[in-house]
């Protein structure tokens, strides 16, 4: 972000030091806001990059602003100004936050300084945590196999554009890291990613937690508080178990992604965003969406590009170089002396069907490199369930192979047509609507 896109708040109780500071920072290309009081900057309504904020106020102190401004939005930084600041002031403005503390008369060089500093820790700060989340001890996708390669491929293609995915798969296949790589080469990768589980918040406070809420629209909402939607402006956000929305938070989702506005919670100003929407389930929406559990408009709004993930039995190669990286991994995050696998641990891995996918051999990864005491995880490690390789019947390794059964016997019917649905319909003795459901339901593509 360039210097003349950057917005300054200015709030001080002194006319003539705002205009003095005002005619300093519009000098250099900087875009100013004003407040002579806590009141007038609390309805400040855009965001600003950096703050100038007075210690001593008509209705309350600065220092407290802070902390409150920073209870929701710590990543604005703030300098501090006074003409009878104390070091107990300035203790306690660091205490709260503030990037610097500066007393009156103030130097123009020291507030171009200062100001110019704390912008550029604060984009510093942004970099690192995005480099972290790229190259840091976060979790990569690790494989191979050409189920694994196949869906990558289609993912990075779909990211070129702006079109929302819908990834559907069992829990623990990496329907998560396929949304942040999707961010990642895609032209909002500049912005954010923001991460919503729908199913881990109670119903009454999704609403909030997606759109925001103003002050006092319920018991507690002591503050306006932005949404996930607002918090990813710019960039992408990635609504997991996407089925569990109720009803009223599916109809408000729907208009945002119909008109890329919606109301905060007690609101009446609408909100207009640019995000980009990435959703995932590990349920059938097509068939709540025949149950008349999950509206039909925001299926097709959300299912623009169906991909679904793999499940780990579906790609047993990847499974040793997935249980290499679990291993390194976890040596290196609790400083273990570096271990290895022994070569016939993984004709044993590749012979369980992973119920719980990646997610399942990364705990159990971690749990012999625990338990075993030498430099080498034996087959003696591995747990007696997974040795066996005797898998409880669940209900989803019956729906897995039920859908797997049906994929293949759809796919033979578009194949024999030549792709035409209604010819496959006919064959298949379906509906041409309900074969399309099928069809984006289990991610079937043609040439794929």
């Amino acid at each position: 972000m360039s210097i003349g896109k950057r917005r300054v708040l200015i709030l001080d109780d002194e006319p003539n030091i705002r205009r003095s500071l005002a005619m300093i920072l519009e000098h250099e290309g900087y875009t100013v806001a004003f407040a002579g009081s806590l009141a007038e900057a609390r309805r400040v309504t855009d965001r600003p990059d950096a703050m100038l904020l007075d210690v001593r106020l008509p209705d309350g102190s600065g220092i407290d602003f802070l902390r409150q401004y920073h209870d929701r939005d710590p990543d604005v930084p703030a300098i501090m100004i006074s003409g009878h600041g104390t070091i107990a002031d300035a203790v306690e403005a660091t205490r709260a936050g503030a990037f610097d503390f500066l007393e009156k008369p103030l130097s123009r060089d020291r507030v171009l300084l200062s100001l110019k500093n704390a912008l550029e820790q604060s984009s510093l700060r942004r970099e690192n945590e995005k480099l972290r989340e790229l190259v840091g001890s976060g979790p990569k996708m690790i494989g191979t196999s050409p189920a694994f390669v196949r869906i990558v491929d289609q993912a990075t293609l779909a990211a070129r554009s702006d079109a929302r995915l819908l990834i559907m798969g069992e829990s623990g296949t990496g329907k998560e890291l396929l949304a942040a790589h999707v961010h990642e080469a895609s032209p909002f990768a500049p912005g954010p990613f923001v991460k919503v589980n729908c199913a881990a918040i109670p119903a009454d406070l999704l609403e909030s937690e997606l759109f925001g809420h103003e002050k006092g629209a319920f018991t507690g909402a002591i503050s306006t508080r932005k949404g996930k939607f607002e918090l990813a402006n710019g960039g992408t956000l990635f609504l997991d178990e996407v089925g569990d929305l109720h009803a009223a938070s599916q109809a408000k989702l729907l208009r945002v992604l119909q008109e890329g506005e919606f109301h905060r919670v007690g609101g009446e100003q609408p909100v207009r965003v640019s995000v980009r929407v990435i959703a995932a389930t590990n349920r059938n929406l097509s068939e709540l969406v025949a149950q008349d559990r999950f509206r039909e408009d925001l299926y097709y709004r959300l299912c623009v590009v169906p991909i679904r993930m793999p499940s780990l039995r579906e790609r047993p190669q990847d499974i040793a170089p997935l249980a290499e990286y679990f291993l390194r991994e976890f040596c290196t995050r609790n400083n273990f002396r570096m271990k290895q696998i022994d070569e016939s641990v993984y004709s044993i891995l590749e012979g369980y069907q992973w119920p719980g996918n990646a997610r399942e051999l990364r705990n159990l990864i971690e749990r012999m490199a625990i338990l075993s005491p030498g430099d080498t995880l034996s087959p003696e490690s591995v747990p007696v369930e997974v040795r066996l390789g005797r898998e409880p019947v669940t209900k989803s390794n019956l729906r897995e192979t039920r859908n797997s059964a049906e994929r293949d016997h759809i796919l033979r019917a578009l194949e024999e047509t030549n792709w035409n649905v209604s010819g496959a319909a006919r064959v298949l003795g379906m509906e041409r609507t309900n074969l399309h459901k099928r069809i984006r339901a289990l991610g079937l593509q043609r040439g794929r």
